[in-house]
């Protein structure tokens, strides 16, 4: 992405950070959708990442009277006795607890820390397209799908291509994974995925072709708030960059 790009992406990014799917396989690539911008979804369920709002357990083994529940602040940082404050956002659970031992190793000798999480904060997904009211959901189960995601958005209305409603999610990696799913099917009462969204997914219901996707993309980076600054790069490099 060039600077002057760039510049007009990133100024249009908040920095609201939202309280990480279901589908069928990728279907044959229409004309215009570049999919190599995208990578292959991968089924595997990643490790669970905090986030602001969650609450953690921080148990140190070696100094039991540090030991503490504690809120992740709105900065992503959890605040602790001796050690001050410490990001943990973005980071799974041996992640946090060995950024805590690094820095209690100042107060201690050879801490052992352990973290947990122990409530989760805001679940919360973005509906877009050809839905009635497009906008940021909070997820209302752990097994919510794609179906119960477009329902949360008004519906679907008429001009809406449900047989290729597009996911899209944050790989490990910090690319973008991309995959739709057949909606029209699970609402005429054939089998469908049943595999739950996550949070920070992206829900797309395209107009007339799945190509529609890029023009989404860069409609969300630009006007709409990331749903986390890191994804925003990420999908920004994805859209503009050519491979």
């Amino acid at each position: 992405m060039n600077s002057p790009t760039r510049r007009s992406v990133l100024s249009g990014l908040g920095v609201l950070m939202l309280g990480a799917c279901a589908g069928s396989p990728r279907q044959t690539p229409q004309a215009g959708f570049e999919p190599n911008r995208f990578q292959s979804w991968d089924e595997t369920a990643p490790a669970y990442r905090l986030f602001p709002g969650d609450e953690v357990e921080v148990v140190v083994h070696t100094a039991e009277e540090l030991n503490r529940t504690l809120p992740v602040g709105p900065d992503g940082r959890v605040s602790l006795p001796l050690a001050g404050s410490v990001m943990v956002a973005q980071m799974t659970g041996p992640e946090a607890a060995r950024a805590i031992a690094d820095r209690y190793v100042r107060v201690l000798r050879d801490p052992i820390v352990e973290v947990r999480p122990v409530s989760y904060g805001a679940q919360q997904i973005l509906v877009g397209g050809e839905v009635r009211s497009p906008g940021v959901y909070e997820m209302i189960s752990a097994r919510m799908g794609v179906l119960e995601a477009l329902t949360l958005a008004g519906g679907a209305n008429n001009r809406a291509r449900l047989r290729q409603v597009v996911v899209l999610r944050r790989a490990e990696n910090g690319g973008v994974m991309m995959r739709t799913v057949n909606v029209r099917d699970a609402q005429q009462g054939a089998p469908a995925d049943t595999i739950p969204l996550a949070r920070h997914d992206i829900v797309f219901a395209p107009r007339t072709a799945i190509a529609e996707i890029n023009d989404f993309t860069e409609l969300y980076i630009r006007n709409i708030l990331p749903l986390d600054n890191a994804f925003a790069y990420a999908l920004a490099d994805q859209v503009f960059n050519s491979n």
